[in-house]
């Protein structure tokens, strides 16, 4: 399953965003309003749960200055991996995209298609108001 966030564009350089994003203590700063809980494990590990869903443990894969991250599920049940791809516009403006993709069973995959698209753009639309 791939889902992509619309693109969204942020007035800093791209250097700013990918630091911003490679901390990942300020992914609390983008979560939705439904979160319940937020914990940094490690400096490359944070665990977060929304209501109603299990907890997840995102942990840094790949980092790709300035233009990539991804993160990836670390440990349970589905593997999945949220990659943020940071192009630069100008000088000081970026345009950022997150992509999500998940190996999903075809019920797993329409149970939370709509949730998790909802997620992403909530994480990306923040962005702007959080960097």
């Amino acid at each position: 399953m791939k889902l992509e966030s619309p693109k969204i564009s942020v007035k800093k350089s791209p250097e700013d965003v990918f630091n911003f994003l490679t901390d990942i203590k300020n992914f609390e700063t983008l979560m939705p309003e439904n979160i319940s809980k937020f914990e940094v494990l490690s400096e490359d590990k944070f665990l977060f749960a929304l209501n109603g869903m299990p907890e997840i443990v995102l942990k840094k894969k790949e980092v790709i200055p300035p233009n990539k991250i991804v993160l990836g599920a670390a440990g349970g049940k589905i593997d999945f991996s949220l990659i943020a791809n940071i192009v630069q516009i100008d000088a000081e403006t970026s345009e950022v995209k997150l992509d999500f993709n998940g190996d999903f069973n075809p019920m797993m995959a329409m149970m939370i298609k709509s949730p998790i698209t909802k997620f992403i753009e909530t994480l990306v639309t923040s962005i702007p108001k959080s960097i």
